[in-house]
């Protein structure tokens, strides 16, 4: 299952610069936002957690919550998705594959998951 989302980084700068971290503690946990460097970041992980909801096909909701959903960083700086037992249980993934780019005004992330 595939999954892709897109958001303009001015959106979210908009949310940071009315709400501050509030904004951020909606839809990311203190380990993410430890490695939002920038609105620009932050975009990314959005559409990353987006991407993924998409990719289950339930978008995010009562069955998938944005805390459901982790990104954290490999030793080299990669991406990863790490998500609730809740959700690979109900799912039945196996495995999870996430790409993050950003490109003028746009974040762009895909989801790849594979089940059982």
């Amino acid at each position: 299952m595939i999954g892709i989302d897109l958001i303009k980084t001015s959106r979210m700068r908009g949310l940071i610069e009315r709400f501050g971290e509030k904004a951020l503690c909606r839809f990311l946990s203190k380990e993410e936002i430890a490695l939002v460097k920038n609105y620009k970041t932050a975009s990314g992980f959005w559409a990353a957690k987006e991407a993924f909801s998409k990719a289950l096909g339930v978008g995010i909701g009562s069955e998938c919550g944005f805390h459901d959903i982790v990104i954290y960083k490999s030793e080299n700086g990669a991406p990863h998705l790490r998500v609730s037992k809740k959700l690979l249980e109900k799912f039945n993934i196996s495995d999870l594959s996430l790409s993050i780019t950003h490109d003028g005004e746009y974040a762009i992330a895909v989801v790849a998951i594979q089940t059982n």
